[in-house]
């Protein structure tokens, strides 16, 4: 049943499950932090937010093609209403990771120290191959690390990590008007 509100449907199911999916994953990011598990030291292609982002994608898109645009969802409107979803669950999740992690400075601590200390076991020929000015370049902007640079990292994998997915989901779930 249609809502009387002025928003289309787009952007009101994007806006709740955003809302939603930003909590969660907040609180992902806590639970893996606090069971001594650094969330920011799992390799992308194996991140939660893989999952998450995917099951998120999947029930806001069925919600759209199936209540609110009688069973037919264009490609473009998956697309749309992904990257709507990731959007809020970004700005949600970063922000608050932000907040925790300018109060808990443990948290921005504790990623340098594990980071510096993967890098540290870099063998002399990883060095060589990726260059040792990369290297050390990259262990001085580790060493400036802060709740920001979190956040601003945590967003822009959100942004690229779903955009791969969306596009999977957008075509799984597209259903065409029959003519």
């Amino acid at each position: 049943m249609p809502s009387p509100s002025p928003w289309p449907p787009l952007f009101r199911v994007a806006l709740r499950y955003g809302l939603v999916a930003g909590a969660v994953g907040f609180a992902l990011l806590l639970i893996l932090y606090y069971s001594n598990h650094h969330p920011f030291l799992i390799p992308v292609f194996i991140d939660y937010r893989i999952a998450l982002l995917a099951i998120v994608f999947l029930f806001a898109l069925r919600e759209l093609r199936d209540y609110h645009y009688k069973g037919v969802l264009q490609f473009w409107q998956g697309l749309v209403g992904s990257f709507l979803i990731t959007l809020i669950f970004g700005i949600v999740a970063s922000t608050a990771l932000y907040l925790f992690a300018s109060y808990h400075q443990a948290f921005v601590q504790s990623y340098i120290d594990l980071s510096l200390k993967q890098v540290q076991a870099f063998t002399d020929e990883d060095i060589n191959r990726i260059g040792r000015d990369v290297y050390e370049a990259g262990i001085a902007s580790l060493k400036q690390a802060d709740a920001y640079f979190l956040a601003t990292r945590y967003f822009e994998q959100s942004v690229i990590i779903s955009f791969f997915i969306s596009i999977i989901i957008s075509v799984i779930l597209r259903r065409q008007p029959k003519p």
